[in-house]
């Protein structure tokens, strides 16, 4: 129970990596809001776990949606001990000079903007506190970039780089701030990386992964957890792979 008596918030935890986040922050013992897009799923997700979990639908590149989700979380817990920032999304595989507009700016709402609006929710409170732990998701696609998942890769560099100037600078009050660094996974978003996905673009994909396996929910919550947790208390600015050796 490594995070008994730990409240969290996980975005985009309705699924995939989030959804692994989640089932493992609960089992070891915290209250978790399951924060998403998609607030249907959010709710079964919630239904199944029980009255640790919290369903909130939140849209994370708003700033509006993301106050309200904090002010949410806070109404049912109390105070507030972790904030995982996992919601993400990508462009399909395109040269960059052909990726539209549109698919640019959904990209950096969702994946960077989204860490200012909830550090500016969040951050004071844990500053009062004085204690706090912030863990954003980021990519081995912002470590070793593939080609054509461009303006993805960049967002993901920019993901590792805020994780490291946060941590320093937030380090005196009390909150470590660190980040995940998965290889593509068995998630809504693997088809999206592939650009379609055949057997044959599976294995070209894992020919690229040294353990020879995608990265699972499962792999990513028991990361998570350790990071979360008062294990890693000597443990702030670092961006983990949790990549079968992607990025060796």
């Amino acid at each position: 129970m490594r995070l008994k008596g730990k409240t969290a918030i996980v975005t985009g935890g309705a699924s995939g990596f989030g959804a692994g986040m989640v089932r493992k922050f609960i089992a070891e013992g915290a209250r978790v809001m399951i924060a998403d897009i998609n607030g249907n799923a959010a709710n079964a997700l919630a239904a199944e776990l029980g009255s640790a979990a919290v369903a909130q639908t939140v849209d994370v590149s708003d700033g509006t949606s993301v106050q309200a989700m904090a002010d949410a979380a806070l109404s049912a817990f109390g105070h507030l001990d972790i904030l995982v920032n996992n919601a993400g999304v990508t462009h399909m595989p395109t040269p960059l000079e052909d990726v539209s507009e549109d698919d640019f700016d959904r990209v950096f709402r969702v994946n960077m903007k989204s860490v200012y609006l909830t550090a500016r929710a969040l951050v004071p409170h844990m500053k009062d506190r004085k204690q706090g732990v912030i863990l954003n998701i980021a990519s081995t696609a912002g470590v070793s970039p593939r080609p054509r998942l461009n303006w993805y890769n960049a967002s993901k560099g920019w993901m590792i780089t805020a994780t490291r100037t946060m941590a320093v600078e937030l380090a005196p009050d009390g909150i470590r701030v660190n980040a995940l660094n998965p290889v593509a996974g068995e998630t809504p978003l693997l088809k999206s990386f592939m650009g379609e996905d055949t057997p044959e673009m599976r294995a070209k994909f894992l020919s690229t992964i040294p353990l020879g396996r995608f990265s699972q929910p499962e792999d990513m919550g028991n990361a998570a957890c350790f990071l979360c947790s008062d294990e890693a208390g000597m443990i702030t600015g670092v961006a983990m792979e949790v990549d079968g050796g992607r990025c060796i």
